[in-house]
């Protein structure tokens, strides 16, 4: 029997994870959007990524780089978000000593435009900066250029298809968009151009499957899961480099509970050799804020 009039908080129970009745981030009526690795999430949020990290696939001269990182998320209002990152990069090029170090802190300020639970949609709009001259990487220097990045971040799930589609219901795809715009034209002779930047991701929620389309037997983990992949590009637009494009390829899979997710991803670059060859690989532990610390740090700062 199909099981699309259940409730939220039926699933909260089974799986552990907060209803959509008590505001938690990530959900749109009956679907929740967990937070992916390498696109930005379609909701403000209280959370944290602790920590995320990358072996990133090994660069066209050999080189191998190794990235830890950390990320924050912070209501301002319910409506009104801002984020924090840096990350610790170990760089070890083919036959030279290693160089390693923080890179440049990156923040950003974020609005959500609306949340539509009976057609499971969600979208936001933000602006993200990665600030010169705030990390430094022994032997090889952080940028010396701020750049500003308007974005805009969406998410759909498919659970409003009709009864014979039933089994496209535990489909979702989420996705940013967002062109950097760089400070400096140029930095030591070489440019700095105007990049394009698009992520996508295609998620096929387990959980949603064994709670709101059809019982097929999952227990734990399983019913807990949400396989996905996701693609990201980024395209320069000009100063001598416009339409090289370089990206990367994600499949993986995340475990979400109520207090904390798990998620791991291959790293398959293609086009341009800026994303390097070969294969690389990310894990990242991800915590709900507002699920456990509801009464301090994970609510908003300022109600409506």
């Amino acid at each position: 029997m199909l099981a699309r009039t259940c409730f939220p908080a039926a699933a909260a129970l089974v799986l552990g994870l907060p209803t959509a009745d008590a505001f938690a981030h990530g959900f749109a009526g009956e679907r929740f959007f967990p937070a992916t690795i390498e696109t930005d999430d379609p909701f403000v949020a209280d959370e944290a990524s602790l920590p995320t990290v990358t072996r990133n696939p090994r660069g066209a001269d050999g080189s191998q780089e190794i990235d830890i990182e950390a990320d924050i998320a912070k209501r301002i209002t319910p409506d009104i978000g801002i984020t924090l990152s840096d990350q610790w990069k170990y760089i070890q090029p083919k036959g030279a000593p290693a160089a390693y170090g923080f890179d440049a802190l990156t923040t950003g300020v974020q609005y959500q435009l609306f949340i539509n639970g009976p057609h499971e949609a969600m979208a936001l709009i933000g602006l993200q900066e990665s600030w010169g001259h705030t990390g430094r990487v022994s032997a090889a220097s952080a940028p010396d250029f701020t750049t500003l990045t308007p974005t805009f971040d969406f998410g759909k799930g498919l659970g409003d298809l009709p009864d014979g589609l039933a089994w496209l219901r535990p489909f979702a795809v989420t996705g940013t968009l967002g062109v950097d715009f760089p400070t400096k034209t140029q930095s030591n002779g070489a440019p700095n151009p105007n990049v394009f930047n698009a992520g996508l991701a295609i998620e096929y929620s387990l959980e949603y499957l064994q709670h709101h389309v059809k019982d097929i037997g999952l227990g734990a983990p399983f019913d807990r899961m949400i396989p996905l992949i996701e693609i990201t590009s980024a395209t320069s637009l000009n100063r001598g480099l416009g339409g090289v494009t370089a990206g990367i390829i994600a499949p993986g899979v995340i475990w979400a509970g109520q207090h904390y997710q798990l998620g791991a991803e291959m790293l398959i670059p293609y086009g341009n050799s800026a994303e390097g060859r070969g294969i690389g690989g990310v894990v990242q532990v991800h915590f709900f804020l507002d699920d456990l610390f509801p009464r301090s740090i994970g609510k908003p700062l300022f109600a409506d």
